[in-house]
């Protein structure tokens, strides 16, 4: 090398120090300078000599320290795994591009052979004559019973692999339905393969613990294929169905009871309700609105005069709501009832939209439509989601209540629905026997032979759970009583249902059993962290070989189904955070189906600063300590015990990376955010305008709006003037409304306004104005983004992270409080952590 080029790559060198934030040294030789600038990149020593930079005077020296000691930490580990991911991007960047050409090639393909049009003729075919599509399903059950047990070599089964995903592919891009059902198909052919391997060459384990791990499992697993195949089944063909017109005479519309009933819910949350529903558009005198108060309460009885409804409050609260609105039918003689929990507000539309369905059909029971949230979850709201990703509650109502129905088995939600009172006397009214009285009774109802219909289109909206412990409360809840309708009344062996409808309901029932399983996941890569257990009798590659492939193809599957209802691994966030918590309700009430009582889920709460919920988060820590654990046991294995067997040390340390991330996810979750307003503002916009005092009229429209408030949009603010009385006008139809307001938070363009006085008939036109509009709730997924399966893992594991982030500055904080009492002498029986 000559003088000229070691001078320039000197030169380039102490270019790359300086970039790097290295001080060039002139003494320094090239293979010097090269190891500093390699570690520089890699290690990032300036980083971590910056965690001191943090340090505040005046606070607990302590707490400092600890807070640098992680800062290091986290700054260590990012630097430290930085590099090896850039890394492993840029290695599969050929990946990448060979996907994108396949895909163009095969959207190229599809337009030159005109195969949609060919399919779609050839599947109208087949099904119209019945000569032909048994013998074509004959052969296919064949073809699929023999590809599932075949043997193939290793490489072989690599090449059935990629033969699937370039099929998945392909079917993708097909019409809608027929490309769901033939994914479902190749799934299901992939995992028969897979369930066939591991039943017949993958249990062949060395001693009794091994033995009795891999059972346990692989009836684990064995519960996961049947839930899978179930929802396929269950959600095959939404039926999408459309409303239906009702008759032009108004005469010969039914009477309507209205039921609204409460327990313990605060007026505030009740009002709007009862309000919304006086403006329902139906005749005055076909219709009748009744608070069920089984809280007893005079102010209620008050208000209900006040407002111009009915008021039934029973002498005891036997069997809880089913009870209360048991007797609530003694009571009352409507030929239809529709029923809404006191937090959902119906739109003016309601009754319009859905009643047209009994005209058509007289053996119909039930009319049932979403349950719609106007406010946060506790995982949108600590996640900071809220309408930026489907709602935990959104696959259930947006796609498989809509399987259900094709199959005649959607079912009774508790709200938002509309029953034929004499369909319901038949089978005794409201089912009192499980704490889920409304599936329950659907279930009755079908045996019965009646039909029912679900409109998916949002009529109605209503609350949230506030904080984690009441979602985990409401679901238990749930878990409980669809283990009691398994127990006393198995739709798999009740009489008068048929095979599709024992299917929807069993699967519906089966769910709520996913608590041992999903913690068994959890645990079960630690066997052989830990003890050098063997749970599969098989080398790594080959479990990769079989396992990998079918988990790849359902999330491919999935995604392309309900990726419109729920973002890709969020449902291993939802279990994890429930599993622990329905295990024993659960279970208990398999076997002895009177335990447990029915508890009501609190609404309209405010929750008033940040706090990490430690109670309900007990269960999450222990396990994300002891994957923890079992991840640096993995890693040392990897280095220095079971060095012979890299590839199931790999395996496992995947595989519990992955648990990590989820249980980081779930304890991100338990951080609660402070709720402080006690009404909910929805963002929406409608026509408005403000009349100012003078007579002088501003044009506007409303951008967020909630029972106490509204933001509007004007273009002119330079005449406003914060806290003057003005009146806001809005249009309900053709009629104007003005409401009593002041002014508060102008700003450029707009400004904040806070209704005053308003009296009783006030407050009943603005929520008719606003929650009770008819397209209220149209196009709500304001960011609807579609899903794919790898940017959902890395949604979760990105939430894993600012749950550890989190769960640091809790940890943090608590010590530091901690030692500040300790200092002080005094002790604190608050088991949250507060800012």
């Amino acid at each position: 090398m000559n003088e000229e080029t070691i001078n320039r790559s000197q030169v380039i060198l102490q270019w790359l120090e300086v970039n790097l934030g290295l001080r060039a040294y002139p003494q320094l030789n090239s293979r010097q300078r090269l190891l500093r600038i390699f570690r520089a990149i890699w290690f990032k020593p300036d980083n971590l000599n910056s965690a001191g930079s943090s340090f505040k005077t005046g606070r607990n020296l302590f707490f400092e320290l600890f807070l640098i000691a992680g800062h290091i930490l986290k700054t260590a580990v990012m630097d430290l795994l930085g590099p090896p991911l850039r890394l492993l991007w840029w290695l599969l960047m050929p990946v990448r591009l060979l996907r994108h050409r396949l895909a163009k090639s095969i959207d190229q393909s599809v337009r030159q052979m005109g195969l949609v049009n060919r399919l779609v003729e050839f599947s109208q075919l087949s099904v119209s004559s019945r000569w032909l599509f048994f013998p074509i399903f004959l052969a296919g059950l064949g073809l699929f019973a023999f590809v599932a047990q075949v043997s193939l070599p290793l490489y072989g089964q690599w090449v059935f692999i990629g033969v699937c995903y370039v099929f998945a592919m392909l079917f993708k891009r097909m019409p809608k339905r027929f490309a769901h059902l033939c994914l479902m198909m190749l799934t299901m052919l992939v995992l028969s393969r897979y369930v066939f391997w591991r039943f017949t060459s993958s249990l062949d384990l060395n001693s009794g613990t091994e033995l009795f791990l891999g059972y346990l499992l692989v009836f684990a697993e064995a519960y996961t294929w049947l839930i899978l195949v179930l929802g396929f089944i269950q959600t095959a063909w939404p039926l999408n169905r459309k409303p239906l017109p009702l008759t032009s005479d108004v005469g010969d519309w039914p009477h309507v009871d209205v039921f609204i009933p409460t327990y313990n819910e605060p007026l505030s949350v009740v009002k709007p309700t009862v309000y919304a529903a006086r403006g329902l558009d139906w005749p005055h005198n076909k219709i009748s609105i009744y608070i069920l108060d089984d809280g007893h309460r005079p102010v209620f009885e008050e208000f209900a005069k006040q407002a111009g409804v009915e008021y039934i409050s029973r002498p005891d609260n036997s069997h809880a709501k089913a009870g209360n609105i048991n007797y609530a039918l003694k009571h009352t003689h409507g030929q239809y009832i529709a029923i809404f929990d006191c937090d959902h507000i119906p739109t003016r539309s309601f009754l319009q939209t859905n009643m047209g369905w009994f005209s058509r059909d007289p053996n119909l029971a039930l009319v049932q439509t979403p349950h719609h949230f106007f406010s946060a979850d506790p995982f949108e709201r600590n996640f900071n989601l809220f309408r930026q990703m489907p709602n935990e509650g959104s696959l259930f109502y947006g796609l498989i209540q809509d399987g259900n129905d094709f199959w005649d088995a959607s079912f009774f939600c508790g709200s938002c629905a509309i029953i034929r009172r004499d369909a319901l006397l038949s089978v005794g009214g409201i089912a009192v026997e499980t704490v889920t009285e409304d599936a329950h009774t659907s279930l009755k109802l079908h045996s019965k032979g009646y039909t029912s219909v679900y409109l998916n289109s949002v009529q109605a909206a209503g609350l949230a759970t506030e904080t984690l412990a009441d979602h985990i409360g409401q679901r238990i809840r749930w878990a409980r009583g669809m283990a009691q309708i398994f127990r006393v009344d198995n739709p798999f062996f009740k009489k008068g249902l048929n095979l599709f409808q024992r299917i929807c309901y069993g699967n519906a029932m089966l769910h709520f059993f996913y608590g041992i399983p999903r913690l068994l996941f959890l645990i079960m890569p630690l066997a052989y962290l830990y003890f050098e257990q063997h749970l599969i009798n098989s080398a790594a590659v080959t479990i990769l070989s079989y396992a990998l492939p079918q988990l790849i193809m359902a999330s491919y599957t999935n995604s392309a189904i309900q990726g419109k209802y729920r973002r890709s691994f969020w449902s291993e966030v939802y279990e994890t955070v429930l599993s622990w918590y329905i295990i024993l309700p659960t279970t208990l009430a398999f076997f002895n189906p009177k335990l447990g009582k029915f508890n009501v889920t609190s609404k309209g709460g405010l929750i008033d600063s940040d706090y990490f919920d430690s109670n309900i988060a007990r269960p999450y820590l222990v396990l994300m300590l002891l994957n923890l654990i079992g991840f640096f046991v993995g890693l040392g294995r990897l280095a220095f015990w079971n060095t012979y067997e890299t590839g199931t040390v790999l395996m496992n340390l995947l595989w519990c990376f992955f648990n990590l991330a989820i249980l980081g996810a779930a304890v991100g979750v338990a951080t609660e955010v402070s709720q402080k307003h006690i009404h909910h503002r929805v963002r929406m916009v409608i026509p408005a305008f403000l009349k100012l005092p003078g007579g002088y009229t501003l044009n506007c429209h409303t951008e967020e709006y909630s029972a106490a408030s509204i933001t509007l949009a004007v273009a002119q603010t330079e005449q406003l003037r914060e806290f003057s009385d003005v009146q806001v006008g809005l249009n309900r139809g053709d009629r104007e409304f003005l409401f009593p307001a002041k002014l508060r938070h102008i700003e450029s363009g707009r400004v904040e306004v806070h209704f005053t006085d308003l009296r009783p008939e006030q407050e009943a036109q603005l929520i008719q104005c606003t929650f009770g509009r008819a397209d209220a709730w149209l196009n709500w997924q304001e960011l609807e983004v579609k899903d794919r399966a790898l940017n959902g893992l890395k949604d979760v594991l990105q939430r894993g992270l600012i749950g550890y982030g989190r769960l640091f500055k809790w940890i943090g904080r608590g010590v530091n409080a901690g030692v500040e009492r300790l200092v002080r002498g005094k002790t604190s029986t608050r088991r949250e952590w507060e800012l």
